[in-house]
Order: C-alpha cells, then structure tokens, then sequence
C-alpha cells in the first residue's frame, strides 16, 4: 500500500514533549510548528501554524500531570482537551487523516462498570477522541485487554522490556514475577519469549491501593525475579511483593514497568523497598521522579512509538513488531545514554541528528540488523526487506 500524497507532519502537545522530540528524531524530520497557550480564563488556545491539507498527521499528547509556564501543574484533563482541539484544528484543516499517539491513554484504569451506576470512563475518552475527528489511536500497554476493541493500534512494551532483560540480566537465573493475577497473561508472554520459569502473586485488597495480603505463587529461591506490570501508582503492590520475593529467597528483585505514575507516596516506598530497581519506560516524564528515587530507572519506547508511525504511514504490518521482534540495529541504551551519555549523539537537537540514523551492528544485540532505509524528503521511505519473513529473533525466543 503506497503512503498518502500528502506527506507526514508530527505535532505535540504540552505535556511531554521531550518524547515528541525524540520520535521526530527517529523519524527525521522537526514537529510541525504549532502553539498551545491558556488564557486567563485557563481555557486551551491552540494555533496550527503550517499547512496539513492532504497530510496524514500524528498528534502526540500523554496523559499525566504536567508543568506549566506559570509553575503550577496541569492536570491530564487539560493534555486532553489540548488533544481534542488538536484533532479538531486538523480536521477543520483538511488533514487526510489523523492518528492520535497517546503512550498513557487517559483514564485507563476506569475501563469498567465494577459497581452500580459506575461509569466507563475509558469509553467516554474513546468517544470524544472519535467525536473530535480522529481516525485511529496509537497508544501503549493498555489496562486491560477489553479497551483494545475501543482502539485501532494498541502497542505493547513487550519488545523493549525483552531487549533490556537480555542485555543487563543473566537470563538462565531470571524468574518473570507478575503482581497480581490480572498481569498473568502479560507476564507469561514475557517469559515465553524469554523461555523463563514464571510465578505470580495472589493479591487481596483493603480497598484500592491498598493492598492487605499477597500469596507468591511459584519458586523464586536463588533466582533474579523481574516484577512485570502496566502500571507503578503508589507502588504499594511492588513494595510488598518485592518483600515477599526477598523472604522466599529471590538474589535479586527487580520491576519492569511500562507507566510510571509514582503518586504520592510511591518514590518513599521505593528508596526504602527491597527492590533493587524499578525500570519504566518513558511514556511519562519521569525526570522529577528520578532525582527523588535514585533505583528509577528508563527505557526509551520512542524507537517503537516511530516505527509504527512509519509502519503506519506506509501501510506496513504494525503486528510484526511483536510477532518478529522490534526491528533496530542498535542495542538497548538507557535515555541518560542517548541524551548525554556513552554512546550519545554529539549533534543538537533537529532532523540533522545522527541519532536518526542506526547504530552499527552490535555483537550484543539480540534483534535483526536491517539496512539503513532511504530518508528522501526527510523520512525513511518503505523498505520492502521489512517484510520478507521473521527477523532470527523469532528463532532465538
């Protein structure tokens, strides 16, 4: 399928545009230029300043609590009426077609009528971002699987978290650990890929986040147990079961987790918890958390969140990313690597990047070299050795 006439343009919101920076990297080329303001009224004032007629446009906007000019935080309902009206604007603007890129999905976790008169939350956002003139959604590691059938492209952290493990964990010790039952299926799939043993935890609440009893389900005795989950809130689960782990005789505990929420009191709960560290991936600023929390920990998802916009774009299979594996020629690197670090780019920010163009091969890296696509026009055009077969990654999982 050829890719739309019209070109691709990238814009972001407010609340996280460190990792909107990083995607228009990936895919080489600036964010579109566009303003977010409030005025006194604190209403959203939003000005498109270029052309997206007959563009196929991705809008990047997450759902936290964000800084604002002013100093005072912006809670996630403003990122998403900052989206809505994006959507709108681009619509109203001709855009051929416009996709949504919402790493944490607003609202997730009321995702289901669990008493009466509840109401289902995550639906209702589904509708407005509909409403507002979307056509699809790309979003990252969602509650739960139900919400998937509000959405077109749900993406998965899978793939990222496998390439961390091998690369920092000695493998033939680890043990994947899910929290509670309802991550079961996630962590399996974690450890089938890695061909791991699994155990989880039978959790039993007081009322929500606070857990009163947790049951370990499984032999962790001399073995690194990794804590997979969506989500770290107030991190009262991870600090309990990461004791349970230490007691059961677990060398070391560790925690993967995909959104890193950290309320109040989760970075006091971690600094004094068994956990040895707790990696999240970048779906989230986390910059304020890390410097409370020195076991914090990122992963950088942007490489998967720009190729399924290219993957997107082109009209390319988005399901091989998790079916093949994630193809890059790089090794993982932490974010503080890849901003300043070993191994970082030299180059400012902007299409100009080396960071743009991959790594040579590494012997370290567990995912199929590719050649380095085309990028006439500013972004990597189609390559047709994509889809020829599975990467060797479906051989070694």
């Amino acid at each position: 399928m050829a890719s739309l006439s019209g070109g691709i343009k990238v814009f972001a919101g407010t609340s996280h545009p460190e990792l909107a920076q990083l995607v228009a990297k990936r895919l080489g080329q600036p964010l579109g230029r566009a303003t977010v303001t409030r005025n006194d009224a604190g209403e959203s004032i939003v000005r498109i300043a270029e052309s997206v007629r007959e563009h196929d446009v991705y809008i990047i906007n997450t759902s936290c609590v964000s800084p604002t000019p002013s100093g005072s935080a912006a809670s996630p309902n403003t990122s998403l009426m900052e989206l809505l009206i994006m959507i709108h604007a681009c619509k109203t603007a001709s855009a051929k077609r416009i996709t949504a890129v919402i790493p944490h999905f607003f609202y997730a976790r009321q995702d289901k009528k669990d008493k009466s008169r509840a109401p289902i939350t995550a639906k209702l956002i589904a509708n407005m971002i509909e409403n507002a003139g979307c056509d699809h959604v790309i979003t990252m590691d969602l509650h739960a699987s139900q919400i998937q059938g509000f959405f077109n492209v749900p993406l998965y952290a899978e793939p990222t978290a496998l390439q961390w493990i091998r690369e920092y964990v000695d493998c033939t010790k680890v043990v994947i650990v899910s929290p509670d039952a309802g991550g079961a299926k996630r962590a399996t799939s974690l450890a089938d890929r890695l061909e791991v043993d699994f155990a989880l935890f039978h959790k039993e609440r007081k009322k929500a986040n606070e857990v009163s009893r947790m049951v370990l389900v499984g032999d962790v005795q001399g073995k690194v147990a990794i804590l997979v989950d969506d989500m770290a809130d107030t991190c009262g689960t991870l600090d309990l079961a990461a004791q349970r782990l230490a007691e059961s005789g677990a060398e070391r505990v560790l925690a993967i987790v995909t959104h890193g929420l950290f309320s109040t009191p989760a970075t006091t709960r971690l600094n004094a918890s068994r956990l040895e560290k707790i990696v999240v991936t970048n779906t989230l600023p986390q910059a304020a958390n890390r410097a409370l929390c020195p076991k914090i920990e990122e992963m950088d998802i942007s490489g998967m969140l720009s190729e399924a916009i290219r993957r997107s774009h082109f009209g390319e299979s988005i399901s091989s990313l998790f079916d093949h594996g994630f193809d890059t020629t790089q090794p993982y690197r932490s974010l503080a690597q890849r901003q300043g670090g070993a191994g970082a780019s030299s180059s400012g920010p902007g299409p100009t990047s080396s960071y743009t163009k991959p790594d040579p091969p590494s012997p370290a890296n567990f995912f199929a070299p590719l050649p380095v696509p085309s990028t006439e026009g500013g972004l990597p055009q189609k390559s047709p050795s994509r889809e020829k077969g599975p990467s060797p990654l479906a051989n070694q999982v």
